[in-house]
């Protein structure tokens, strides 16, 4: 049992599921000051607020705090285009091979063969 649960780990795509998800999180903390440090203030010279985590609404009593949820939705925007430029990037020198037109010509051969052993019948 040991064996195979070293064998699991030391495949390549756990490893490399691991450093994806190391280098995810450095990544995502690195946005999250870009945004915190440097495009909330910005932001806030418009909305007279240091700030945007500090807006707030309220109705009643319930305080609904509506600048975290967009500093939220800019550190997702942010993270996902540059994972969305870095794909792209990568799609275009590494190009995906044409593995349909292989097993397409697989699947002629075979009905070819077929065919070639009805007709010796």
């Amino acid at each position: 049992m040991l064996k195979e649960f070293k064998d699991f780990v030391l495949r390549g795509n756990v490893l490399d599921l691991a450093v994806g998800v190391i280098i995810g999180a450095a990544f995502t903390a690195l946005v999250k000051s870009l945004v915190d440090n440097l495009i909330n203030p910005l932001i806030g010279l418009f909305v007279q607020s240091s700030t945007l985590a500090h807006l707030y609404f309220t109705v009643g009593k319930a305080k609904f705090t509506y600048g975290s949820f967009l500093n939220d939705v800019i550190n997702f925007v942010i993270t996902a285009f540059v994972i969305f430029i870095m794909i792209k990037s990568i799609n275009k020198i590494f190009p995906k091979k044409e593995v349909e037109k292989e097993e397409k010509i697989d699947e002629e051969l075979e009905t070819l063969k077929e065919i070639r052993d009805l007709l010796k019948k």
